[in-house]
């Protein structure tokens, strides 16, 4: 009925970590600047921090394509839920060995320590994308510090990017964290970022920016925080609410009322919940772009 109402195609606003539906906000920009950086000047580990629902695995999938770019060899793996002793063998998996590597009679680690090997001889990184570290086995952090902390050659081209939570980052060994060359804390979006989401969306499903109103665009700015997942989910409601009161456009109100379906105990987030557009600092302190291609680039 939605789609209908609206002459859609496809859902704008769907969960896909799919590359058509990333949307590069100015965090999004500053991270994958930051870890371009990483792979170019060939160091060992960068750490992507941010709360839940901002975007951690869909940023680690735009890096797999960007870092891949550069001619790095990627393969991407989230930790968390593994079981000891699994991530290796998932881990090979991905990444692109032939027939008689995956066969051969070798314990894991020499598998990926023989494949690392062949990367650096060709002077090609191999880039590691490890989602929810926070979440990792043990022996999947011990291998991890050993990737990024270890002086043996074979190791030298290895890119490892790993993403946590800030209180998963907190909570990492200390001797992991002190090797990150590169930092990236992903902030929300401010709402210019949120405007030009809705808009990308809506025009990639087949409708128009002006489905939503401006007033509506700010206020699903400003209640969703700026939280790329609240903010599409928000707007997935609005657009039902809408629809089902027969409206032509979705206007504050209806984003008022998709916000108290989504969460009906909370009280709307004040009004200086979401940063202005054009404001010289992103949130919790990081550098814009331009910032990040003069200190990084």
């Amino acid at each position: 009925m939605v789609r209908d109402h609206w002459h859609l195609a496809a859902a704008p606003f769907t969960a896909a970590l799919e590359p058509a539906t990333f949307h590069l906000g100015v965090p999004q920009e500053e991270a994958l600047a930051r870890l371009e950086w990483l792979v170019d000047e060939r160091q060992r580990f960068g750490l992507v921090v941010g709360a839940e629902g901002y975007g951690k695995s869909h940023l680690c999938a735009m890096a797999q394509r960007r870092l891949a770019g550069l001619g790095a060899e990627t393969a991407i793996l989230s930790l968390c839920g593994l079981a000891a002793g699994d991530w290796l063998d998932m881990l090979l998996a991905r990444l692109p060995l032939d027939a008689a590597s995956r066969a051969e009679p070798l314990r894991p680690w020499q598998k990926l320590e023989n494949r690392l090997r062949e990367n650096t001889l060709m002077d090609r990184t191999t880039a590691l994308l490890l989602d929810d570290v926070d979440r990792a086995p043990a022996d999947a952090l011990d291998g991890i510090a050993r990737l990024i902390g270890s002086a043996e050659p074979r190791f030298a081209r290895v890119a490892v990017v790993a993403t946590a939570t800030p209180a998963g980052a907190a909570a990492l060994p200390r001797a992991l964290v002190d090797r990150a060359a590169v930092r990236v804390d992903l902030g929300p979006w401010d709402a210019h970022d949120v405007a030009g989401f809705l808009a990308r969306a809506l025009e990639r499903a087949g409708g128009r920016a002006e489905m939503f109103s401006t007033e509506a665009v700010a206020t699903l700015a400003r209640f969703s925080g700026g939280v790329p997942r609240t903010a599409a989910r928000l707007a997935h409601l609005a657009l039902a609410a809408a629809a089902g009161d027969g409206l032509e456009q979705v206007d504050a109100a209806a984003v008022e009322r998709a916000w108290r379906d989504l969460a009906p105990a909370a009280a709307p987030p004040p009004a200086d919940a979401v940063p202005e557009a054009g404001a010289g600092v992103a949130p919790a302190g990081i550098p814009r772009v331009r910032a990040v291609r003069r200190l990084f680039g």
